[in-house]
């Protein structure tokens, strides 16, 4: 379910929700809720108090502490605002957290090989035979044909460039059908079943069905995926490692807070349970 709409949020239990005595507001509440997806307006609106309170216990504490920052931009020019950029700070003097040593990634890259192993490359040729399920007649005839040239290439398999340049209506039919390397993600899913079920050389024994059509087709090579060097993803697993320990590290120091601040009209979850990033912790 999307956003829920202000009409909806009004009907939700006016709760007095309020952080040391700062009270948050139910119309903010509800402007705030739009930015979190739920299954119903209650807990739309609950994970929008969460998110607030949570802003305003790390912004008390950066007032208490005197933490400023100058706003920073990010990659697409996107600038923090000032209680952003606070935050920010406050995490960044307070929330101590270690670099990743190459130890530490060497040990993750061991145990987590399976993560970084390049995918596996299929080398394959099909027949298209297009046609919109929208039109019946259309279809049913699409069906027939594929359905006629395959029983052609399982008694004759190299007549299958010869038939992809005079049927298909892919733009394969060029090159007799070869689709060139794909991976897995690349085709549709009923496709992508039937590659991979295939072994090299061998004819898929049905047309496949898809949105486009239906499709004839043949495994010519499978290229199995290597695990990459531990220097090409060493980089990649040090920034994994730095976000989570800085998530971890936010997530506990915002319990912190909590623990000894008054809050109202909202309970928070455990740091497991919340989500930190770019400065923020929401719940």
């Amino acid at each position: 379910m999307g956003c829920s709409s202000h009409a909806d949020l009004a009907k939700t239990p006016r709760r007095r929700v309020s952080v040391n005595g700062v009270i948050i507001s139910h119309d903010e509440i509800a402007r705030e809720a739009q930015n979190h997806p739920a299954q119903s307006p209650v807990e739309a609106w609950q994970a929008a108090a969460r998110a607030l309170v949570i802003r305003e216990l790390l912004l008390q504490e950066a007032s208490r502490l005197d933490v400023s920052a100058a706003p920073e931009a990010d990659g697409e020019g996107r600038c923090e605002i000032v209680e952003e950029a606070k935050i920010r700070a406050l995490f960044t003097r307070e929330a101590h957290t270690p670099e990743p040593d190459d130890e530490a990634c060497r040990r993750y890259y061991q145990q987590n090989c399976a993560r970084f192993r390049s995918p596996d490359i299929y080398e394959a040729a099909h027949v298209l035979i297009a046609a919109p399920r929208s039109n019946p007649d259309a279809y049913r005839q699409a069906r027939e044909t594929a359905q006629r040239l395959l029983s052609i290439l399982k008694s004759e398999p190299g007549r299958f460039a010869q038939l992809a340049e005079d049927y298909s209506d892919c733009p394969s039919s060029q090159s007799g059908g070869k689709l060139g390397q794909i991976t897995v993600g690349q085709t549709t899913p009923e496709f992508e079943r039937t590659l991979l079920g295939l072994q090299p050389g061998t004819l898929a024994t049905d047309a496949i069905e898809t949105r486009y059509g239906f499709h004839i087709l043949r495994l010519d090579r499978r290229i199995p995926g290597e695990v990459l060097p531990f220097d090409v993803v060493r980089e990649d697993i040090a920034n994994h490692l730095t976000a989570y320990v800085h998530w971890i590290a936010a997530a506990q120091y915002v319990v912190r807070l909590a623990a000894r601040a008054r809050i109202e009209g909202i309970r928070l979850p455990d740091p497991t349970s919340l989500r930190v990033a770019c400065g923020s912790v929401e719940a």
